[in-house]
């Protein structure tokens, strides 16, 4: 597994991460599954997990994925000092919906809880404030977050969701390493609103979400012609190939593929071997500009 460096942090992980939210949403698959995946991806050097509070069926089963993920790593029979996991807080699930919740004292209760819910033995590695809330500043919210690192609940603070004008609101008020906002074929707009050129200026971690374009559009690839050609070309598959293009955009950007079985991390995990020519690159961003 090729590595990559978070931030300025000085840690180095791997240039793919696991991203966790299908164990815990929709049509989950048993603990045992979710658990042999997380292990499978710790066996194949991944070392980046990213999660939410909120990766949960509704309000009742809210941190769901955290102590999914929390168990994963406290069977696991190798060495985990490595992994960074990455969680966020900020969304409600009343009824199954996303919501908004940025009332400091909200986040505050929510930091803490996923610090049990993640093992209570360590800080939060990355806690990011999942989407900002118009109800409330960023400086306000954001408040909660600096509190915790200053109270060793959490290590480092990222954001999701956020524009450049807020991710630089943000930084007024506590360190940001990371942003993670969505990309993918279809939604490339990180090019064309300044955030990804931010994030590499800056040295930020830049985190993709829904890369392959989320449960309803993911099997849309095949119809990207140019994705599906080179896909059959280099013999291996078109999510392989969206991962090696979305890390063709910036040294910045450590994309964060979800999967709920062992053989999706696993073709995941390969994608790190992806080359594309210059030439492929310009032919996918022709086909799927917007």
């Amino acid at each position: 597994m090729q590595t990559t460096q978070l931030a300025n942090t000085g840690i180095t992980v791997s240039a793919i991460g696991l991203g966790a939210m299908p164990m815990s949403v929709y049509e989950r698959p048993d603990e045992s599954q979710s658990i042999e995946v997380i292990h499978r991806a710790l066996d194949l050097g991944i070392t980046f997990i990213d999660t939410a509070d909120s990766y949960c069926k509704d309000e009742s089963d809210k941190h769901h994925n955290e102590r999914l993920i929390g168990k994963a790593l406290q069977t696991y029979s190798g060495d985990t000092s490595n992994i960074v996991v990455a969680t966020k807080g900020g969304l409600m699930r009343p009824n199954q919906s996303w919501t908004r919740n940025g009332n400091p004292e909200h986040l505050r209760s929510a930091i803490r809880v996923s610090y049990e819910a993640l093992g209570g033995n360590k800080p939060i590695d990355i806690w990011q404030y999942h989407s900002p809330d118009p109800d409330y500043s960023i400086e306000e919210s954001l408040k909660a977050a600096r509190e915790a690192v200053d109270a060793g609940l959490v290590r480092f603070v990222g954001v999701s969701n956020f524009s450049v004008d807020q991710i630089k609101q943000a930084r007024d008020v506590v360190d940001i390493i990371s942003v993670q906002n969505q990309y993918s074929p279809w939604y490339r707009q990180p090019e064309y609103d300044g955030v990804l050129e931010y994030c590499q200026q800056e040295n930020l971690t830049f985190l993709p979400w829904s890369p392959f374009g989320g449960r309803r559009r993911h099997s849309d690839l095949q119809d990207i012609s140019i994705i599906s050609k080179l896909a059959t070309q280099k013999g291996v598959s078109v999510y392989g190939i969206v991962l090696a293009w979305l890390r063709s955009k910036s040294p910045c950007i450590l994309p964060i593929p979800g999967a709920s079985k062992v053989s999706s991390i696993e073709d995941s995990a390969r994608a790190g071997d992806i080359k594309l020519s210059e030439a492929e690159i310009q032919q996918i961003d022709k086909e799927t500009a917007s």
